[in-house]
């Protein structure tokens, strides 16, 4: 596919999501504050989001504030955050981000990427979901498993490395959606093109994806 073809191709697929998923263009990570959403997203790390949100309301009322996390031992974090994977390292990581946030932050989330990316067990994907949804600031996408299993299918990209199939969206696509295709392929990999199957029936790409199943590829 020529560079023009697949810049089309891109377009297309992303305006065929936005008809169909627009609603979903938002995290679903429950959250009142940058922070919250910072918190909720370290915990999301192999985990569901709906399994995050079951734990975080009773999370953030025991710990109401950034101050009060950094106050916090990790182990403190472990009744309400133990049904989720690998929640010592991901409690470590939130006590040690709060008191990088109140020592060299003035107490505040950082809106820069490369301040995020300081901050213990947050990786560029975490700092895209934070700088997006709690700032409005589109520095990336955010790829994770969906978007890695729909963009191979759909042909965006042959690749399970997240920042070469950032890049190509990102190439393709007005930074100003940068954030709405990272939701759209989620929205996608959760409804239809789930990792352990695909469901081409209904999907509103199964006519031009080339891995659909329906037959109805032009």
């Amino acid at each position: 596919m020529k560079e023009a073809e697949r810049r089309e191709f891109v377009a297309e697929v992303h305006r065929r999501l936005k008809r169909r998923y627009a609603s979903q263009m938002l995290t679903s990570l429950d959250h009142s504050s940058p922070w919250e959403l910072l918190v909720a997203t370290i915990l999301s790390a192999q985990a569901q989001d709906s399994s995050v949100n079951l734990v975080t309301p009773k999370l953030f009322r025991a710990f109401k504030s950034i101050k009060d996390f950094s106050k916090a031992t990790p182990s403190s974090l472990y009744p309400y955050v133990r049904s989720i994977g690998l929640y010592r390292t991901k409690s470590r990581n939130i006590v040690n981000s709060a008191r990088m946030i109140m020592s060299e932050y003035s107490g505040k989330v950082p809106d820069r990427m490369e301040d995020l990316e300081r901050l213990p067990g947050v990786g560029r994907k975490t700092a895209n979901v934070v700088l997006s949804n709690a700032f409005g600031i589109n520095s990336g996408i955010a790829i994770d498993t969906h978007c890695i299993t729909v963009t191979n299918r759909l042909g965006i990209a042959r690749t399970r490395k997240p920042e070469v199939i950032e890049d190509a969206l990102m190439r393709y696509l007005p930074q100003k959606e940068w954030a709405n295709i990272s939701h759209l392929l989620i929205a996608l990999g959760r409804d239809k093109c789930t990792a352990r199957a695909k469901h081409c029936e209904g999907c509103v790409l199964n006519d031009i994806c080339p891995s659909s199943t329906t037959g109805r590829k032009k």
